[in-house]
């Protein structure tokens, strides 16, 4: 008898004690969340694998997350193949390229060049002003001279490609900037971009071996604009959002819905209540359909974010938005985000 209420005592102690620990599983509820660890670095669509690789090389020696980022959106900022980022980016509907792009580093500091015309890479001027001024933004001509008076040199970035594209569109859409959407939601899918339209712009984060994080966001913006648009890939807390505490999170797609709704600063402040990635992701998705459920029948958004534990989530309104990230040991990883929309 005594020995068999040794027993039981002992086994209402463990249960006890099993009932006291915290559980095993990671406090993520999302399972389609992907765990990379870090250093890690994430961009939007598929084909930036080749910038993530650029940022790669300045993780793996255990360069700053804040150099990384620069190093990897200046990738396809120089491709003239890419017609949403840089060099190659289709015009406005007069025919200019204008690029806009902003930066953010794990202690808070950012900075941002909107309307920037015959600079090949808008994301260094941005870092430069972050760096160099007291500002955040500089916009069009202001921001051109500060680029030249900091020694970037001015190109003509319109390709004969994106030229004959504009052209075309100004045969078949009468000048008429209201038709921009229907245009991309018009396009197919461009072999191997996994994206809608013409609207692939660029957002990275990455996380470096001291856990710290930065990202940066690049694009020349939506295709045949009215001159003077921006969108919000140059807006913190729209495009991109950094806390070091947290995460990051960045956006693509129809720059206008992601502003309405502060996109990248709503998922990050879902992430620091506890949301996974992915929900915090699905989150910001769900609000913007909420409001502009009959505006936006014909868009894409995208968001991707990044969490302090290093797990990754992505979500869009509809099919096709695609993601990329490399792991820990350097292999690259393409996957399709969710979506709210299955049309």
């Amino acid at each position: 008898m005594q020995r068999r209420q040794f027993l039981f005592k002992s086994l209402l102690a463990s249960s006890g004690l099993m009932l006291l620990r915290k559980p095993a599983v990671a406090e993520n509820k999302s399972a389609d969340d992907s765990r990379a660890g870090f250093p890690l670095v994430i961009s939007t669509w598929a084909p930036n694998v080749k910038a993530n690789a650029a940022a790669w090389e300045v993780l793996s020696k255990g360069g700053r997350a804040l150099d990384a980022v620069e190093a990897g959106v200046r990738v396809p900022e120089a491709d003239p193949d890419d017609t949403s980022v840089g060099y190659g980016g289709l015009p406005d509907r007069d025919g200019n390229v204008t690029l806009d792009a902003c930066i953010m580093d794990e202690k808070g500091n950012c900075g941002s060049v909107m309307f920037l015309q015959n600079i090949m890479h808008p994301i260094s001027v941005a870092r430069m002003v972050m760096e160099k001024t007291p500002h955040v933004i500089l916009v069009g001509d202001g921001a051109l001279q500060f680029a030249l008076q900091n020694g970037f040199k001015q190109e003509n970035l319109l390709t004969p490609k994106s030229e004959q594209i504009w052209k075309e569109w100004l045969k078949t859409h009468n000048y008429n900037p209201m038709d921009t959407i229907k245009y991309m939601r018009e396009q197919k899918e461009e072999k191997g971009k996994g994206g809608q339209g013409n609207h692939d712009t660029i957002g990275m984060i990455a996380m470096d071996s001291n856990g710290d994080f930065s990202g940066a966001c690049t694009t020349s913006g939506m295709a045949f604009k009215l001159h003077g648009r921006v969108g919000d890939s140059p807006v913190i807390g729209a495009g991109l959002y950094v806390d070091n505490e947290v995460g990051a999170a960045t956006s693509t797609g129809v720059g206008e819905e992601v502003i309405r709704i502060c996109g990248s600063h709503t998922i990050v402040e879902a992430m620091r209540y506890g949301k996974s990635p992915l929900e915090a992701c699905k989150i910001g998705v769900e609000r913007m359909y909420k409001l502009r459920k009959d505006k936006i029948a014909d868009m894409q958004i995208g968001f991707l974010a990044v969490n302090k534990k290093g797990e990754i989530g992505a979500f869009a309104l509809r099919k096709g938005f695609t993601y990329t990230y490399k792991l820990p040991g350097g292999a690259d990883v393409i996957k399709e985000a969710e979506c709210l929309l299955k049309d």
